[in-house]
């Protein structure tokens, strides 16, 4: 049965700081989305005015989810995220269904998606056979949970690195692009629109938010943080802001250098970028660049997501395995290895497939954009309910800035299940059986 009385993880050290938070959500947060979603993005907005808009939206509304976010991890820091708050607002079945979700869904999935890129990317600059995407990505789900598994100082000293490497190489793209200056269709001024069907902006936003997705996994190390207090607020805020930032300088650049018209037909748009600047030397480069961002996003994703495996295992003897926690290495060492063994069955299918990414996109989204809306909800029902616990950080403007966040998050899981195919229906049926997993579990 479930032991919703407990509130902190025992053995659990406080290990992370702010800097800890932002590297490893920037990790998260920018990884290949914005080598493919300008594109996207530009072939819906009628001008160069309104794709950056679109951007700066996206930022918002990031930073009204991060308000909501803040005020969650200050005033309930622990290992588990947002499946603590679901126990906290809900009771243990929500609690305990999107916990399974996590682990069979949502992180494995998002895990192998962004493995697979660095696959498809990898096998540019040296390509291991017809099956050389699957087995990158096998390598790397299976090298970066073996460094996980080592211990917590391993991980996130890796994962500062790569989130530089990765930022670096984005202000290296930025400054390409102003570089080469503006071709026959480039500069900032308003420009015409990439396509007769152009100023979709609700498409384009859909674009958006989806690159701007994964700074909430931060609330999974408010357990681990130093003064959760100051140090999650600062993290999530601090963290957006530079996501923000990035994307755009990074979108100015692609417009100065290709112009709206250029973004939009190019299905390879920082390629084309880079091709543009240096020649085929460029597209390795590139590639390199996409390959230290995914790597960043596995390993961020990795680190976190063994977080609610635990807490799953901690709250629940069904899954009691996975609630051990390593204190002489500071990690969930077995949450680690189950997760990446899920994911390296995921790759296996990915490989069957020969559509690994765009099967986990399909698999992973619509159950995400449900369980992120019920977060949001559950400052609105701990609000009420729980009314005595200190939050150190209030959210402004309350309840206007959690309404608006659940109902962005709703047009989300609308647009999740109207534009997936079949893969959404696997990942929801899965979802299902973690209901019957708690029945199981419950003894009803």
């Amino acid at each position: 049965m479930g032991q919703s009385t407990q509130t902190s993880a025992k053995g659990v050290a406080s290990t992370l700081s702010t800097v800890d938070i932002l590297t490893i959500t920037v990790g998260v947060v920018i990884g290949v989305g914005v080598f493919k979603t300008p594109a996207l993005v530009a072939a819906n907005t009628s001008g160069g005015t309104g794709m950056l808009l679109a951007w700066m939206l996206g930022g918002g509304v990031s930073v009204v989810g991060a308000l909501c976010y803040a005020e969650l991890a200050s005033a309930y820091p622990d290992a588990g995220g947002d499946y603590y708050y679901f126990q906290r607002a809900y009771g243990d079945w929500v609690a305990f269904v999107f916990a399974w979700a996590r682990l069979v869904v949502i992180q494995t999935g998002s895990i192998t998606l962004i493995a697979f890129v660095f696959g498809d990317y990898a096998s540019e600059l040296w390509s291991l056979g017809p099956f050389s995407s699957s087995l990158y990505a096998a390598v790397a789900v299976c090298g970066l949970t073996g460094l996980n598994v080592y211990g917590v100082r391993q991980g996130t000293g890796v994962q500062h690195g790569l989130t530089l490497a990765t930022v670096g190489g984005l202000i290296l793209l930025t400054i390409t692009g102003f570089f080469v200056g503006p071709g026959p269709e480039g500069g900032m001024p308003e420009v015409q629109s990439a396509s007769d069907g152009g100023g979709q902006f609700g498409m384009a936003m859909v674009f958006v938010l989806l690159t701007f997705g994964g700074w909430n996994e931060a609330a999974y190390l408010s357990g681990e943080a130093k003064n959760p207090e100051r140090t999650m607020a600062w993290g999530l805020l601090g963290s957006i802001g530079v996501i923000t930032g990035l994307y755009l300088l990074v979108n100015a650049a692609y417009l100065y250098g290709l112009g709206l018209e250029g973004m939009g037909e190019s299905e390879v748009i920082a390629a084309a970028l880079m091709e543009k600047a240096f020649g085929d030397p460029g597209a390795y480069l590139l590639s390199g660049l996409v390959v230290a961002a995914a790597l960043s996003s596995t390993n961020a994703t990795i680190f976190t997501g063994a977080r609610s495996g635990y807490a799953l295992g901690r709250d629940f003897e069904l899954f009691g395995f996975l609630g051990e926690w390593d204190e002489s290495r500071e990690t969930p060492v077995n949450a680690l290895l189950v997760q990446g063994a899920i994911a390296l069955a995921l790759v296996g299918f990915g490989a069957w497939t020969r559509k690994g990414f765009e099967s986990m996109v399909d698999y992973t989204a619509p159950v995400f954009w449900l369980f992120f809306g019920l977060a949001g909800a559950s400052l609105i029902v701990l609000r009420a309910t729980d009314s005595e616990v200190r939050r150190p950080f209030r959210v402004p403007l309350y309840p206007y800035v959690p309404v608006a966040f659940c109902a962005a998050c709703g047009y989300m899981l609308w647009s999740s299940l109207a534009y997936t195919g079949a893969g959404a229906l696997l990942g929801v049926g899965v979802l299902g059986a973690g209901i019957a997993a708690y029945l199981i579990e419950s003894g009803d």
